[in-house]
């Protein structure tokens, strides 16, 4: 037994030694390991007192260490979890403000608007939330038109509808403006928003996307004006000549109408050196090997439309246009993806 006194007094010393903090550490030094390391060396008739002594000593040691004196310094604060930005935790670090920047969307969306102030349109703001008068009838959809099913629109329980196009403005700023056609001043607008669409995501589309809608009307307005507007438009967002082709199409909202594609920029070229902007591409995945890329939708506003807005639709004419603002960014430089826009990758995001 003189072996755990020895011991007792060796570890009490060092125990008198250690800060709060460390003191439990003397359960595990290598004194108490060496003690019960000694009991399977003993004969078996003194094991038992042994061990006695040894777990005698262990447990003096819990008192000593537990009637020592804490350091107050040391000791954590409750936390109270209803509080979690009160005292219990600094305010937290925000990142300078000079560190962010403008989204390249947004960004974007700023230069089309400064393109169409240059040239007399005013700008509106669209809705995140809409009826189906402003979304469908107002724009002449037939009653038994695809769109209103709900397979295609995002619409809820109550009948109101996330807004597939910025179109929803149109019948709204025809008969806000109207006045102005009386006293000499055509009806010029833009509307760049966010809209909402059941898609199958891929490549060039996505469920929830930008579009810039456009309306013009006055009296004598005609397709050539369309066409020149859209041209210049164009020329003046990419800087420089843009290659574009025109095919008849069909919107309920007006007559004639038509799609708008620009040459595909990410296909290989087939022109051999050649300089005729005539020759096909290859076409490419992007373009689904058509060569290009449709860009817009556009057309005469319908007479229909003039008329639920209050204007007389044999006084007056007007174009309109809707294109969406990722596939226009993504022409200009080269995106293959529309889902990096919202995909929150710095590595994207940093490029703008």
């Amino acid at each position: 037994m003189d072996l755990v006194n020895q011991t007792k007094e060796s570890l009490i010393a060092k125990l008198n030694s250690l800060p709060a903090s460390e003191k439990a550490s003397i359960l595990k030094s290598n004194e108490m390991k060496a003690l019960y390391a000694q009991i399977p060396k003993l004969k078996p008739e003194e094991r038992a007192s042994f061990g006695a002594e040894v777990n005698k000593l262990k447990l003096e040691l819990e008192e000593l260490i537990a009637e020592s004196p804490t350091d107050q310094n040391n000791l954590e604060k409750p936390f109270d979890v209803s509080a979690p930005f009160g005292v219990n935790a600094k305010a937290p670090e925000l990142f300078p403000a000079t560190g962010g920047s403008i989204h390249p969307i947004n960004q974007e969306i700023d230069k089309l608007i400064n393109i169409f102030y240059g040239m007399g349109f005013e700008a509106f703001e669209s809705r995140q939330i809409d009826d189906g008068w402003h979304m469908f009838t107002s724009l002449n959809f037939p009653e038994d038109h695809p769109a209103r099913d709900d397979y295609d629109t995002f619409i809820t329980e109550e009948g109101l509808i996330a807004p597939a196009h910025t179109s929803t403005m149109q019948s709204r700023i025809l008969s806000l403006r109207k006045n102005d056609l009386e006293e000499g001043r055509p009806i010029a607008a833009v509307v760049p928003d966010r809209v909402f669409r059941n898609e199958d995501l891929d490549a060039r589309h996505e469920h929830t996307f930008h579009q810039i809608e456009g309306i013009y009307v006055d009296k004598n307005i005609n397709v050539g004006n369309l066409i020149a507007t859209l041209k210049t438009f164009l020329s003046s967002y990419y800087q420089k000549d843009v290659e574009t082709r025109i095919n008849p199409f069909y919107f309920p909202f007006t007559e004639p109408s038509f799609e708008f594609a620009l040459s595909c920029p990410f296909c290989p070229d087939d022109r051999s050196g050649n300089e005729d902007k005539n020759s096909d591409k290859k076409g490419c995945s992007i373009c689904s090997q058509s060569g290009w890329i449709e860009l817009l939708g556009c057309g005469m506003i319908h007479p229909n439309v003039l008329e639920m807005a209050g204007v007389d639709s044999k006084k007056y004419s007007g174009f309109a246009f809707g294109c969406g603002i990722e596939r226009l960014i993504m022409m200009k430089y080269g995106i293959e993806d529309i889902r990096h826009f919202f995909s929150a990758k710095l590595k994207f995001l940093r490029q703008f």
